[in-house]
């Protein structure tokens, strides 16, 4: 029997939605100007932001631009901190915003 503190790490542990590889680039809206960030993966709750984020920053409205289709523009909360980028998961989407996603999901996934 595993005790939680010799347990898996939270981002081993088994996803409900699984993660697609996805070099997308994300606009990242901060106060008033854009930055562009890669995105390393993606799922159909959040992704993986290849970018640094202020300590001090709890959330990031992004602007990612899917493929031969519509741009998602959510607010996201970091929700895990890495060496390279941040963990983001992905605010209210709408009907229309999911069913994207999904359509970009779709024949990437195993």
């Amino acid at each position: 029997m595993m005790n939680p503190s010799n347990g898996p790490r939270p981002n081993e542990r088994e996803r409900y939605h699984p993660r697609v590889e996805a070099r997308l680039q994300v606009k990242v809206l901060l106060s008033g100007r854009t930055v562009t960030a890669q995105a390393r993966d993606i799922s159909m709750n959040g992704l993986f932001l290849q970018a640094h984020p202020a300590d001090t920053q709890r959330a990031l409205t992004i602007a990612l631009p899917l493929p031969g289709d519509r741009e998602l523009v959510t607010m996201c909360t970091i929700r895990r901190r890495e060496v390279d980028g941040v963990a983001l998961e992905f605010g209210e989407l709408d009907w229309d915003d999911l069913i994207a996603l999904a359509r970009f999901l779709h024949p990437h996934l195993p």
